[in-house]
């Protein structure tokens, strides 16, 4: 969350943030309840004052009537310090609800937009999109035909949205984990499975919405734990309340872990298949910064992206995201957008990748801070994320831009050693 007192001081920046971001918040209405806070913050502070000075006098009394009326005197104070306390308290919580609400600042360089419609391409990547000399399958058609994607026993088992893999796919999605980890492993970020649930103060402070009507989670009935959407949430968890060493930074994280998914109102040609489902297992890189060093290392995690669809053969593009699909924890965000061959009626470009810097708003949410050696006091570290590869769109990536004029799919050749084959379904 962003620092009350930086509200205070930038009401006018933080409004029109919240404008460009599409997000409804009262920040007036914050700044006035903060400023009545503080006020009867003073109150308690002089009362309880008050009430001490009286407390001492009964010890000092001449009779039993001075010590009485002192008593009295000092039981009044405590009641109002205790009713001014009370008042306190009820403002404090009510000022949380809407600091909790109030986005991240965008960067100055994010495009203003509503939706992904303002979304800026940046750049594209090594590949280009595939003239076929052929009809080409989408990847529902090519699983169908090899007998690899089973969403009708996926229906039967769990219900709709949930599937099976199978055969020639599984081995492929291995594949492509396990290159995944090993080029990340390489580039220093330590691998790490997470659990697949997280307590819903947790995902509160990454800045996901653990219950209510609008919620993309999945939580346990009468449990203080929900399933996680992605490892964003167990990673960035991991070092809550925790103070480390600024020699320590950075930390980076390679998150294994399934993600669950409500995707409630999804619909629609372009969403079908494998490309929003409601399980899936996905690579998640995660980074713990010093704030000076958040902006390269987020250029560090796009490129890293952009390596890893190259090296798949797959074409995209790099767009800068605007600042109404950033996101609440997000100062920016880049996302790839593969071509997709099947998507739409002639091919689209479907997004398979993010990274976003969140700056310091998820580390105050969670309390995650550094200490320089020698110098007093703490500062919030900074926490940025990036997707590797969500394995069931990077699936659709290479299926649908790697198949074949008899419905067979080329394995790009970084994962032919680990798959142990040049082409699939033949």
């Amino acid at each position: 969350m962003l620092d009350r007192k930086y509200i205070l001081e930038n009401a006018t920046a933080v409004k029109q943030n919240c404008t460009n971001r599409n997000v409804q918040v009262d920040v007036d209405r914050l700044v006035e309840l903060e400023t009545a806070r503080h006020a009867i913050l003073q109150q308690v502070q002089e009362l309880n004052t008050q009430s001490n000075v009286e407390s001492k006098k009964i010890g000092q009394a001449k009779d039993e009537a001075e010590r009485d009326a002192l008593k009295i005197k000092a039981r009044v104070l405590r009641e109002r310090k205790d009713a001014a306390q009370s008042e306190h308290d009820r403002l404090e919580e009510e000022i949380k609800e809407i600091q909790l609400a109030v986005p991240n600042m965008a960067h100055p360089d994010c495009p203003v937009g509503v939706d992904d419609k303002s979304n800026l391409e940046l750049g594209r990547g090594k590949h280009h999109p595939r003239e076929f000399d052929f009809a080409p399958l989408d990847h529902l058609e090519l699983g169908e035909k090899h007998d690899w994607i089973d969403f009708e026993g996926g229906s039967r088992t769990t219900g709709n949205g949930f599937y099976f893999l199978k055969g020639e796919l599984v081995l492929l999605d291995l594949a492509l984990q396990q290159y995944a980890v090993s080029e990340l492993s390489k580039r220093g970020f330590t691998p790490t499975i997470t659990p697949d649930l997280a307590q819903d103060s947790i995902l509160e402070g990454i800045g996901f919405m653990p219950r209510g009507p609008e919620t993309q989670i999945y939580s346990i009935e009468n449990m203080n734990l929900s399933l996680i959407g992605t490892a964003e949430i167990t990673l960035g968890g991991l070092y809550s309340g925790k103070t480390l060493a600024d020699s320590e930074l950075p930390i980076k994280l390679c998150g294994i872990s399934h993600c669950y998914r409500t995707e409630a109102g999804a619909a629609g040609r372009a969403s079908r298949g494998l490309y929003r489902v409601h399980q899936f297992t996905k690579i998640e890189m995660f980074a713990f910064t010093l704030p000076e060093q958040s902006p390269a290392m987020h250029e560090e995690l796009r490129q890293i992206e952009c390596d890893l669809f190259d090296a798949i053969g797959v074409p995209y593009r790099v767009v800068d995201t605007a600042t109404g699909d950033l996101g609440g924890p997000a100062y920016r965000k880049f996302d790839l957008e593969a071509w997709m061959p099947g998507r739409g009626e002639s091919g689209e470009w479907g997004e398979v990748t993010s990274t976003s810097n969140c700056t310091d708003y998820q580390s105050r949410r969670l309390n995650i801070r550094y200490k320089i050696k020698d110098k007093k006091g703490t500062q919030f570290v900074h926490t940025l994320n990036g997707t590797a590869f969500a394995l069931s769109r990077a699936l659709i990536s290479i299926l649908e831009n790697h198949q074949n004029a008899d419905g067979s799919v080329s394995v790009p050749e970084c994962l032919r050693p680990i798959m142990g084959r040049e082409v699939m379904g033949r």
